[in-house]
């Protein structure tokens, strides 16, 4: 991935996250099948494809295009947004400290002693692996 996309990179709106996953579910997709995947009321198909062109515009999507049509697909995986989303939230929220982060987690009992000692494990079990 680009550098400058990696440090640049912004946070999708609800809907585009929506957008995405059909992407990284599916691979390349043209805007009407993307359309109808959503519920009734359907957005207006003009909706829908000027979000997909936004989102090929900050580094989202390409495209291909075959006759009149174009087929769009992810320029980035799911793994590559969603670590760059905590690398983020962990530099705004958490003074760019894991550990707070962490910390703030045993605090609010979002994460047990217990699931902690695993994961401290299964980190020593991927260091000696390397």
């Amino acid at each position: 991935m680009d550098v400058y996309f990696q440090l640049f990179m912004r946070k999708l709106t609800r809907k585009e996250e929506e957008i995405m996953k059909l992407f990284w579910e599916n691979g390349g997709m043209y805007v009407k099948d993307i359309q109808e995947t959503f519920p009734e009321p359907k957005p207006h198909i003009n909706t829908v494809s000027t979000q997909v062109r936004i989102l090929e515009k900050d580094g989202f999507l390409s495209h291909k295009q075959y006759g009149g049509s174009f087929q769009y697909y992810p320029i980035i995986s799911e793994e590559q947004y969603r670590r760059q989303s905590l690398s983020g939230l962990i530099k705004n929220w958490f003074g760019n400290s894991y550990m707070s982060a962490v910390s703030t987690l045993l605090k609010d009992e979002k994460i047990t002693v217990e699931e902690l000692k695993e994961l401290i494990s299964e980190v020593e079990k991927a260091k000696d692996n390397q």
